[in-house]
């Protein structure tokens, strides 16, 4: 089977990591394949903020988890955050921010990096700290929250592939 496709097939969600560092060339690596999504018009509405900061890292979280209504930490440990935000402007921008965060899944499981979409980006940069955040970070612009990439090293085996659903797939011949 091509390598390409046996990733796509093989990738598994993660939820329990280890506080190992992911090297830095690894994460760009990750990120670069991320750049290469296609977009609509290739507008490149999207834009990845890629928090490897503990202290920017545990604010998202936090942020995350009292939209979640939780005390944990939605980002299950994981070192890494890569956030997608898109222009608002831009019609396709949360099909062209999901092109992104799959490029980035894939990208992590290819090179033995765990990841997992963790939701809420959206409501995230929607509020007022989310939006004084990216100012304080120089990023101007209306940006919507897509998702959140969160990488590391798995801490354990991931869950057995779910069986697909029947009739995933209807012919047309």
């Amino acid at each position: 089977m091509n390598e390409t496709i046996q990733h796509l097939l093989s990738r598994r969600s993660i939820k329990r990591y280890t506080d190992q560092a992911v090297p830095q060339e690894i994460i760009e690596e990750i990120v670069k394949a991320g750049t290469y999504a296609p977009t609509g018009m290739n507008r490149q509405s999207p834009l990845i903020l890629a928090v490897t900061n503990r202290e920017l890292r545990d604010k998202l979280s936090r942020m995350n988890a009292s939209i979640l209504g939780c005390q944990g930490d939605p980002f299950y440990g994981a070192p890494v955050v890569l956030v997608v935000l898109a222009r608002k402007d831009v019609n396709t921008r949360v099909y062209d921010g999901s092109l992104v965060m799959g490029n980035l899944m894939i990208a992590a499981h290819s090179l033995g990096i765990a990841s997992c979409w963790i939701h809420r980006a959206k409501e995230e940069f929607e509020s007022e700290e989310g939006k004084q955040l990216l100012r304080d970070l120089g990023i101007e612009g209306e940006y919507e929250g897509i998702g959140h990439c969160i990488l590391g090293y798995a801490d354990g085996e991931p869950k057995p592939q779910s069986p697909r659903k029947e009739n995933y797939v209807i012919w047309v011949h």
